[in-house]
């Protein structure tokens, strides 16, 4: 049975693998012509389609809408009885429909015409009704569904929904959409968080702010580091500049070295320079930096690198980036 199982899902996931690349291979004018309705759509982006075409189209949906494109799903037989009334001028409608002649989305078709909304239809039938209707039609068609009873949509549904996240990745990529603008439309959960998180939310500043001045010895810089918690402290010189950066790491290191802490001054030892960041960076670009660069801590600078605050990787977790 084990092999059995095993055997099923490979072929499965070959047929479908094979679904989608044969369609990515036949992808012509039609598919820019698509994007183009859509990108110039003043309204909203309003996908329908019955059955597991539906559910592909809620998926599509909300890719498109968390991706720059305004968008939303109707269900074709709840718009036949009222809520085609979320259509408008100015809107695109993209309908699925493997066979192109599901009842629910053909009796839509004479009220679309009549408000002049583009349709875009996505079936493997462009010879159908609503292939025929349609002002650009994407095919969708498979060799063969994954089902070995060759009933279920499959292979189908996993091409059509590709080829939705095809338009929204494309227009994404046309409007310059960015991660900030990716952020506004997920505020909630860990998500929001990475992407709307700043360092100046969480790091330390004011009086909390680690640092020792270059004269000063490394028994006074491990004293500012123990009662600041950040295992590391800043160095700056006589202008209030950072100099650098001395941290749990290099205490260890001249400990090892048999170094007397109490007449070795911290512009002797500490990490001239060192990685910092700015108050208005991501907290994610910060956390990329520490990974990048092994550290556990970064200080915060200002334009000209004066010092304003200083964070650790521990204040990351809490804060919900990690």
């Amino acid at each position: 049975m084990h092999e059995t199982f095993l055997a099923s899902a490979r072929r499965v996931i070959e047929i479908e693998a094979d679904a989608i690349q044969r369609m990515g291979a036949r992808l012509d004018s039609h598919f820019s012509d698509a994007c183009q309705l859509l990108y110039n759509c003043q309204g909203k982006v309003v996908v329908s389609g019955m059955g597991k075409s539906g559910h592909v189209g809620n998926k599509i949906a909300a890719t498109l809408a968390s991706t720059g494109t305004p968008s939303f799903f109707m269900h074709p037989g709840e718009a036949n009885h009222g809520d085609l009334g979320m259509l408008s001028k100015g809107d695109v409608l993209l309908v699925i429909s493997n066979s192109g002649e599901t009842g629910e989305l053909i009796n839509l078709l004479p009220v679309v015409k009549r408000m002049s909304v583009p349709i875009i239809a996505m079936t493997n039938n462009a010879a159908s009704t609503l292939g025929q209707h349609a002002d650009v039609v994407l095919d969708i068609s498979v060799t063969k569904e994954a089902c070995s009873l060759g009933l279920a949509p499959t292979a189908s549904t996993t091409a059509t929904l590709v080829l939705g996240d095809a338009l929204a990745i494309a227009l994404l990529d046309v409007r310059g959409f960015t991660s900030d603008d990716f952020a506004l439309s997920h505020p909630g959960g860990s998500l929001g968080r990475k992407l709307l998180l700043k360092v100046q939310d969480i790091m330390l500043q004011g009086d909390n702010l680690p640092l020792v001045t270059t004269d000063a010895s490394v028994s006074q810089a491990l004293l500012e580091i123990s009662s600041k918690g950040l295992g590391m402290t800043g160095v700056v010189d006589n202008d209030g500049f950072l100099a650098g950066i001395f941290t749990d790491g290099d205490l260890r290191r001249i400990l090892d070295d048999k170094a007397d802490i109490h007449a070795t001054t911290i512009e002797q030892v500490m990490t001239r320079g060192g990685k910092t960041v700015f108050a208005q960076d991501l907290a994610v670009e910060a956390l990329n930096t520490m990974e990048n660069c092994k550290i556990t801590a970064l200080m915060v600078v200002d334009n000209e690198r004066r010092p304003v605050g200083a964070f650790n990787m521990h204040m990351l977790l809490k804060a919900g980036v990690l």
